[in-house]
């Protein structure tokens, strides 16, 4: 894929923005920067661009220099997306923490109402439905869903496992759909790598991090080849992995297992999606209905507004 060498400061720092975004919604979980990205219209180049880390680069490198080689891999692009992102985690995680600790339910309704809309944005863009893209479809709303109701595994803090989680969340990350926040939840690895990150641990998040970076040079390979050779199979079943994730996003839960964190905070390992008026005669709270309508339809709006703008770029 040639990338593009045309853009200027101020479309560097929107794709900066884009990167904010991403890292905004990766610490959310049940939430992916990969369903960004798609709906910002910057994915496929995103993929690709991780993808041009082959062998061909060590080549590139060695005849033609480091600039060639830093335009091969759309250099400016990775490094304004990822400046973004890695701001966004350092300096926004405590407000989205500070959000669901207390507008829990109008964070999710509005996540609930930007993937009910991006599922229907990606499905708009598929331009032959084929029994194929069905069942593709299909199958990622219920692996999704899936995700959605697994219980968290007790897992080890070894070096090893801590590069496994790395490789598997980060590829998550960058799926739409696919939570890699709470895949770290799965792998009982979310609140350890979350003090990592408070506590500036470095030999963990380099590990962390190596891992991931080791994660997603092989699975942008996937993704690209998938892509180039089958998108409206591809866009089906990444439009079914957001449909899937919904069920994390409904706004009202009924808690059915906690644990206790290492600080002595009690944590919900296990939800189930129920009505408001389930929730009100289940906890005695209102369901806060009218703002969580709200919340869900600007989300909705949000999408509906990057839609129209997609489409008239496009």
């Amino acid at each position: 894929m040639a990338f593009t060498n045309r853009r200027t400061w101020s479309d560097y720092f929107l794709v900066s923005l884009r990167g904010m975004a991403m890292g905004a919604v990766d610490v959310v979980p049940g939430m992916s920067g990969g369903t960004i990205a798609l709906i910002t219209g910057i994915y496929e180049e995103l993929i690709m661009s991780i993808k041009s880390f082959d062998a061909s680069l060590i080549n590139t490198l060695q005849k033609n220099g480091p600039g060639a080689a830093w335009k091969k891999v759309n250099g400016n692009f990775l490094l304004a997306l990822g400046t973004g992102i890695l701001v966004s985690i350092f300096s926004l995680a405590r407000l989205m923490s500070w959000l669901l600790e207390n507008h829990a339910m109008q964070v999710w309704a509005f996540f609930f109402g930007l993937i009910v809309g991006s599922a229907v944005f990606v499905g708009f863009r598929i331009k032959h439905w084929s029994f194929r893209a069905w069942l593709l479809m299909f199958s990622g709303i219920a692996l999704a869903y899936w995700v959605t109701l697994a219980t968290p595994a007790s897992t080890p803090d070894h070096i090893w496992f801590i590069f496994l989680s790395g490789s598997i969340a980060l590829c998550a990350m960058i799926l739409p759909g696919v939570s890699g926040a709470f895949i770290l939840i799965l792998l009982g690895k979310y609140e350890f790598m979350l003090q990592a990150v408070a506590q500036l641990n470095i030999p963990l998040i380099l590990v962390f991090g190596i891992g991931g970076v080791a994660g997603l040079l092989a699975f942008s390979h996937l993704i690209g080849y998938l892509f180039r050779k089958h998108p409206n199979s591809t866009l089906a079943l990444l439009a079914g992995f957001m449909a899937g994730s919904l069920n994390k996003l409904w706004p009202w839960k009924e808690v059915i297992e906690t644990r206790v964190s290492s600080d002595g905070q009690i944590i919900p390992i296990l939800e189930r999606s129920i009505s408001p008026w389930s929730y009100t005669e289940i906890y005695g709270h209102d369901p806060m209905l009218l703002s969580v309508i709200i919340a869900a339809v600007a989300g909705l709006a949000l999408i509906t507004l990057f839609t129209v703008l997609e489409a008239k770029k496009s």
